[in-house]
């Protein structure tokens, strides 16, 4: 999923335990993934329950919806559109493209909020967006190729501002407001991947907040795919968004 990779379980007997997903999910000894999630056709669509790789549940990630959703339509569940249940909610998913997938879902319930957080004796200021799970947005006014993605963002990630659950960390650079960059640092993997899809859209929602963005939105991820949000404002309100960006079927493998 635009950079994001993960492993898939149909409809499995009983749910991977912690250890197992954390096992399979290791890359280089194993098969190797930012997560897992498991895939449950229902009356509406189809559910999805999702681990991080270190087998702990998240109650949203969209570019594993959107996979997720990639996998209905390839099951022959649903033709184009459909509806995929995840821990925060129904979020609509429609294909949009040959290998893109489009999901729609409603506009954070507030606005993002403005930290400054101490590591090692400085401030640093950003800003604090939840889109189904936790977001700090830092803006980076350079270029994102030497922004301190591993070292700061490990250390805000458990900030103890965030209490025990900690927080996922993007470095964003707004070159012009069509289009956006953008380096996460995420939890549950504990360590930058190459895209983040609620990451995207925390970002978004800091920009459309700041003036430094307009929608149609361009967001280039660090595995070098565009993610292209969208959506409708009233009176500089958000009142929907979809996220659109490459979605594919890597290969199956036996689980055992």
């Amino acid at each position: 999923g635009s950079g994001n990779d993960f492993l898939a379980l149909v409809e499995p007997a009983t749910d991977p335990t912690a250890d197992e997903i954390a096992a399979w999910c290791r890359r280089g000894i194993s098969l190797g993934s930012d997560g897992l999630f498991v895939l449950r056709r229902a009356s509406n669509g189809a559910t999805m329950d999702y681990w991080n790789s270190d087998g702990h549940p998240a109650r949203l990630c969209i570019n594993g919806t959107r996979c997720a959703a990639r996998l209905a339509f390839e099951l022959g569940w649903a033709a184009s559109e459909t509806v995929i249940e995840t821990g925060a909610g129904p979020v609509k998913a429609r294909l949009a493209g040959r290998t893109e997938v489009a999901i729609e879902l409603p506009p954070p319930a507030q606005p993002p909020k403005d930290l400054a957080l101490e590591v090692g004796g400085t401030r640093h200021r950003g800003l604090f967006q939840t889109v189904g799970v936790p977001h700090l947005v830092l803006l980076w006014t350079q270029s994102l190729r030497d922004a301190p993605v591993a070292e700061l963002g490990a250390r805000l990630r458990r900030h103890p501002d965030f209490g025990s659950g900690g927080t996922n960390v993007d470095f964003v650079r707004f070159p012009s407001p069509a289009h956006m960059e953008i380096r996460s640092f995420e939890r549950g993997v504990e360590a930058e991947t190459l895209a983040c899809g609620t990451g995207v859209l925390a970002a978004t929602a800091v920009g459309l907040l700041l003036n430094l963005a307009k929608l149609p939105l361009s967001a280039s991820t660090l595995g070098g795919f565009t993610l292209t949000v969208d959506g409708q404002t009233v009176d500089s309100a958000l009142k929907n968004w979809s996220l659109a960006g490459d979605a594919r079927i890597l290969g199956a493998v036996e689980l055992s």
